[in-house]
């Protein structure tokens, strides 16, 4: 008798260990940080480097295998994907792989007598809320380093300090929105991030992203930067849709301005300010990594 998991163990594990372990090589870290990143000591790290370790060729040539192997690596490497996240995304391939594919075959040639039943082995659901919530995080620190590698991106930031947030598909609260604690700010022209994104840690940006999910919009995104007449014309020159909003409404001023109108995935919201209200304008669109790519191509 011999399960699923045994075949995942023996047959994919090592197979894939190796496969990532040579892409993160060939991205330039070390032995030590490609055992850190696996969580797997340096000597298996030198045995996968020098073929020491049987692979699976049936494994090796899966292209499903090997986009992931160098989506993770490329996250990793980056600094974009969690050590969870690259977990959650390899457990979501594993699980599809058991479901009458790939692992399910080699689990068919370790037990032939399978081969006569119809049976389903998916375990796990590929839309969990781990995967999302670490989707979305993924998502915040590839915008904030996309923002603050970009010259200049320190003069834009306002005298609160910016932020970029993107929520879950179904936010209801700022506890549903991921974004920077503490905010980034200009310290002697730099851009400075003082901490990796949180779910919960952003009431202003947040707040705002928020209040335009509630007027209809489907965005799932926002970065705040300074306001000037300029920034506002460059954005409309480029193509997207700017919306003025007053801070001093009397009922919610996003949704007021919003609600009598349809919107691009992608738009501008601002405000000239109002009493201690800074001016700021704030950039919409369906991710954080988005939203910071826009504000990189317009105004950087």
């Amino acid at each position: 008798m011999k399960f699923i998991e045994e075949v995942v163990v023996e047959e994919f594990l090592p197979t894939f260990r190796s496969m990532l372990a040579g892409e993160l090589r060939q991205r330039g870290l070390t032995q030590h940080e490609v055992a850190e990143a696996l969580g797997i000591s340096q000597s298996a790290v030198s045995k996968y480097a020098h073929g020491s370790i049987s692979r699976r060729q049936e494994v090796l040539d899966d292209e499903r295998v090997q986009e992931l192997v160098e989506r993770v690596a490329d996250g990793l490497a980056a600094g974009d994907m969690s050590s969870v996240q690259a977990l959650v995304e390899a457990e979501v391939l594993v699980r599809q792989l058991e479901d009458g594919d790939l692992l399910a075959t080699l689990h068919e040639e370790a037990m032939p007598e399978l081969a006569e039943y119809d049976a389903d082995f998916t375990i796990h659901d590929p839309e969990s809320t781990v995967r999302t919530t670490e989707q979305v995080l993924s998502s915040v620190r590839r915008g904030v380093r996309t923002l603050t590698n970009a010259s200049g991106f320190a003069g834009l930031i306002p005298n609160v300090g910016s932020n970029l947030a993107e929520c879950l598909p179904d936010a209801r609260g700022i506890e549903d929105v991921a974004a920077i604690p503490g905010r980034i700010f200009d310290i002697k022209g730099r851009a400075t991030v003082p901490s990796d994104p949180e779910f919960g840690v952003s009431e202003h940006v947040a707040g705002v992203l928020l209040s335009v999910r509630d007027a209809g919009v489907d965005a799932r995104a926002a970065v705040n930067i300074c306001y000037d007449d300029d920034i506002v014309r460059r954005f409309a020159d480029a193509g997207y849709e700017t919306v003025e909003f007053d801070p001093d409404a009397p009922t919610d001023p996003i949704v007021t301005a919003l609600e009598a109108a349809e919107h691009d995935e992608t738009f501008v919201l601002y405000q000239t300010g109002g009493y201690g209200i800074e001016p700021i304008t704030y950039v919409l669109a369906p991710n954080a990594a988005t939203a910071a790519s826009v504000v990189r191509q317009v105004l950087l």
